[in-house]
């Protein structure tokens, strides 16, 4: 049998409405191999009930009647089935494994495929510790369930079916005395069952909050430090921890309470077994090689249907995990492939006509938007934190979709182009660019999706600016960038995904505020850097400073989701009642101020030299 290639197989057709059926539908591909090793051990089981029938004949037959001469073949007997045992235990092992891991491999590899294409509206909303929960920790339960679990359940119900069918064979009260108590340990067994179920999903929900509490630390590590925090961070995260240690008591104690409870029972109907087996072994109804067969089995008849008690109550939380996994494949994901690609080239004129957004359900955040960006112009926006600047920028690459109007893109309506061909054409450079935690070169390399040479690559480099600074460092382009960039000065990693938006060579450009969180000096080599980024591109530039836009084509001023001014930069600056002219005057009196006391600084160091001490 083939394996199923993750990109072959769309887990959603395995989503049901009942637990069970989804479990099962999720074995596709696999359910020979889970057949063959169930099969397998349930072979290996009857070595077992062979060895006390030999047992029976060694007894009865060999040694009653003194039979030396069949000893040696007795002997062969015991070795030959204790073989036959091996072999067919190791090969359910093996096609365990393979269903197991196969299964868990295939589900991980979905599951991340999965995550990357859902929406931003989902990812708005999750947590990223809860997804990290659902797609390892989740994910190894079903995988144990598959390879532990699920098979022996399997070679439980064989044994069972080969143990009473030799002691009925035996004497058929033995058989029914010896099963009276199963049905009890069935109901037990399902009880705990759905007790441990909600137990347990209480207990992998805390973990999942725990993970995102986790994570949400070491992300913010940096600023946790910064601000002394370390006190407060822990308290919330022993809060957390204490509740995990709660639900997990409850779990343990709901565990603990079906041990024993089973354990008298089976003993007790072990007991009766072997009291009404000796009863008759003595009445001579059975003889003694009977009653020693019988003594085996009964044991292998009462223990594995104990155990299938606790694989029952165990297969639970293998259920519940399922569920959680299911949950996120549920989720819609993003059509990346679905639409329209454009014929010719794309010149990059936009259009934006009527266009309002809001985010799910909640209130507008944009109204009435209406401006246009010829080819290769570039567009400033502007406005106070939340006038919805980057709510704008979000729709060009299809993030969100509009909720009235509409936006055009050479002349094709936005929402009808597909989202692959959309963001394969238009390039991001953030605030905070985020660079992965592999080389200088990989990360320069990453946007293009081709096998790109080294001098792509400096020439990139050589655009932004950064060329130099690479290979000053000791190891150039193959340096390690630490997670998230961390190795690396703020500039130095804007000009690194400067170069990454260079290399792509996008037809559209968005610039959210790139020159925001760096110094005088790094900003004027950014600027430049962007500035040959944007030679014949539609670019759209989210700042906050004038300096940053006053040669852009045009400025659009944005206030409470409305567009309230647009021009060029000469023109805003003379409307007196604008809110550009207001951010002008202030920005203005700000560095006239900073002017000023840097002058008089430098008089006063001039002075104190020229000055000689008295």
């Amino acid at each position: 049998m083939e394996d199923i290639k993750v990109s072959e197989f769309d887990l959603r057709e395995t989503l049901s409405d009942s637990k069970f059926g989804g479990v099962w539908n999720l074995m596709r591909g696999f359910r020979l191999y889970y057949l063959g090793a169930t099969l397998a051990l349930g072979l290996s089981a009857f070595s077992k009930t062979g060895m006390f029938l030999l047992v029976n004949v060694l007894v009865d037959d060999v040694l009653a009647n003194k039979l030396v001469s069949l000893l040696p073949w007795v002997a062969l007997g015991f070795i030959g089935l204790a073989v036959f045992e091996g072999v067919f235990t190791f090969t359910s092992g093996r096609l365990a494994a393979r269903t197991a891991e196969g299964i868990a491999f295939r589900l991980r590899n979905y599951l991340f495929d999965h995550i990357q294409r859902l929406s931003f509206t989902y990812h708005d909303k999750a947590q990223t510790g809860e997804l990290l929960q659902r797609a390892t920790s989740d994910v190894d339960a079903v995988n144990r369930f598959f390879l532990q679990q699920s098979t022996e359940i399997g070679r439980i119900i064989l044994l069972f079916a080969v143990n009473f069918t030799a002691i009925a064979a035996i004497n058929l009260q033995l058989a029914l005395t010896s099963v009276i108590v199963i049905p009890v340990l069935f109901v037990l067994s399902i009880y705990f069952f759905g007790k441990i179920e909600k137990s347990y999903e209480a207990f992998q929900n805390q973990e999942a909050k725990l993970s995102a509490t986790l994570q949400e630390n070491l992300s913010g590590v940096r600023v946790v430090k910064a601000f002394a925090r370390q006190k407060h961070e822990m308290e919330k995260f022993d809060a957390e921890s204490k509740e995990k240690y709660r639900l997990g008591i409850r779990l343990l104690l709901i565990h603990a309470s079906y041990w024993p409870l089973t354990d008298v029972i089976a003993a007790g109907q072990m007991v009766a077994g072997f009291y009404v087996g000796a009863t008759l072994a003595i009445a001579g109804t059975i003889t003694i090689g009977d009653y020693l067969a019988y003594a085996g089995m009964l044991i292998w008849i009462i223990w594995p249907m104990r155990n299938l008690g606790r694989l029952i109550v165990q297969g639970s939380t293998a259920l519940v995990s399922y569920n959680r996994i299911a949950g996120i494949i549920r989720e819609v994901r993003e059509p990346l492939e679905t639409g329209t690609v454009p014929a010719h080239p794309l010149r990059g004129e936009m259009i934006f006509e009527n266009v309002h957004f809001s985010y799910g359900d909640e209130t507008s955040v944009l109204h009435n938007i209406n401006f246009d960006a010829k080819p290769g112009e570039a567009i400033a926006l502007m406005g106070s934190t939340g006038s919805g600047k980057t709510s704008v920028v979000n729709l060009i690459p299809r993030f969100y979709e509009y909720t009235s109007g509409r936006i055009l893109l050479d002349g094709i309506e936005l929402n009808t182009i597909a989202r692959q061909f959309l963001r394969a054409n238009i390039g991001i450079v953030e605030q905070e660019p985020f660079l992965f935690s592999r080389t200088i070169r990989e990360n320069i390399a990453y946007g293009v999706g081709r096998e790109v040479s080294d001098e792509e690559v400096y020439d990139a480099a050589r655009a932004a600016a950064m060329h130099d600074v690479i290979v000053s460092f000791p190891e150039g382009y193959a340096t390690l960038v630490g997670e998230r960039g961390v190795t690396l000065s703020g500039g130095q990693k804007q000009r690194i995904a400067i170069a990454r938006t260079i290399l792509k060579d996008p037809r559209i450009l968005i610039l959210d505020d790139a020159t925001s969180s760096v110094d005088t000096e790094t900003e004027a080599e950014i600027r430049e850097a962007l500035e040959r980024l944007m030679v014949g591109r539609t670019t759209f530039i989210i700042a906050h400073r004038i300096q940053t836009v006053q040669h852009a084509d045009r400025v659009i001023v944005f206030d409470k989701g409305y567009i309230v001014q647009q021009g060029t930069h000469e023109e805003l600056v003379e409307d007196e009642g604008g809110i550009y002219r207001r951010i002008f005057d202030v920005q203005a009196r700000i560095e006239e101020e900073v002017q000023k006391e840097v002058g008089s600084r430098e008089q006063g160091i001039t002075t104190q030299f020229l000055i000689p001490n008295s």
